[in-house]
């Protein structure tokens, strides 16, 4: 597939349909692949990389890229075309400026997953696809792709891609599955049960900002955290309060906007499943607005920003869902 890519990438290049790339560029340890924009063939060629390792959602670098003289060209996995569409339907990415190329994908991998096995010592780690090689200092060790499977992958919501000017592979379907277990699961825990789960997992964060950067739905020029008026600005929580509430104003923020690509939880330095606070307000905008998926198409509006006469009022939804969970 890599192949397949870079021969069509280079001649879009060549022909000047595009003037630049946005993909995944090589890391040291096979496995740190990072998002890149490459201004020519020959930087392309040398660091272009597409495999199992690929997991950045490449659809907020162009906010920027979309900007620039001369079209944009990017790949596309089913995920990030829907951040893509939200973006473009909020004008925040120049549409017209951008060449979309979608690409299949059969799941990430999660390289931290290997060191929840007590894999030590790793010094790189590569995949055929269905066999995932981890080399460390110690030796080398083998194991089913399926065991190092991200999460967010494992629980996707479609691999059919929602926007494309060009398709490379076969385009997938969307899957039946329940994305909505785990918020399930937190929500049958008593008040108390889901106030320490959630205060063990948010006082991990060292606000790093890591979520906020790379989230697709967080594209204010001006960000609440970074005004000192606000209270919230400080780089590190004062207290447990302000730790839950930069996660929780977040996921408000976001709320009706987040198409669920999981890229918050990717990349938090301490493993905070952050992605379940957004993923319950789309289980709850659903249950009280009917089905809605962001980032679907470039038309639909969002339930929380239109009005019906027939929506449903605070207390008919708190009785319905047996009060607040």
């Amino acid at each position: 597939m890599q192949k397949i890519m870079m021969v069509r990438a280079k001649a879009l290049l060549a022909g000047k349909t595009v003037a630049r790339v946005v993909g995944w560029k090589k890391g040291e340890l096979g496995y740190d692949v990072t998002p890149a924009v490459f201004e020519n063939e020959e930087e392309f060629d040398r660091d272009f990389v597409y495999d199992d390792f690929c997991c950045a959602n490449l659809s907020k670098y162009l906010i920027k890229e979309s900007r620039r003289e001369g079209k944009t060209l990017v790949f596309l996995k089913p995920c990030d075309s829907f951040s893509f569409n939200q973006l473009v339907k909020e004008h925040r990415i120049v549409r017209e400026n951008v060449y979309v190329i979608g690409v299949p994908c059969e799941g990430k991998i999660d390289e931290r997953k290997a060191a929840a096995k007590g894999i030590t010592g790793i010094t790189s780690m590569s995949s055929d696809g269905k066999t995932v090689t981890v080399k460390t200092l110690y030796g080398e060790s083998s194991m089913d792709k399926s065991e190092l499977l991200s999460d967010r992958c494992a629980a996707c919501k479609s691999r059919k891609h929602a926007a494309y000017d060009e398709l490379i592979g076969e385009e997938g379907s969307p899957r039946e599955i329940d994305r909505f277990a785990l918020v399930a699961k937190i929500e049958a825990m008593s008040p108390e049960e889901r106030f320490e789960f959630w205060r063990g997992e948010l006082s991990r964060c060292i606000r790093c900002n890591a979520c906020r950067n790379v989230c697709p739905a967080c594209t204010c020029e001006k960000c609440v955290f970074d005004n000192d008026a606000s209270g919230v600005a400080n780089k590190a929580a004062a207290d447990s309060s302000e730790e839950n509430m930069f996660h929780v104003i977040r996921a408000f923020h976001v709320a009706g906007r987040c198409t669920d690509c999981g890229e918050c939880s990717r990349v938090c330095p301490q493993n905070i499943p952050l992605h379940l606070l957004n993923r319950k307000v789309i289980k709850d905008i659903n249950g009280i607005f009917g089905e809605f998926q962001a980032g679907a198409d470039t038309e639909a509006v969002s339930p929380l920003t239109s009005y019906k006469l027939d929506d449903a009022e605070p207390s008919v939804i708190y009785s319905r869902e047996g009060g607040h969970k």
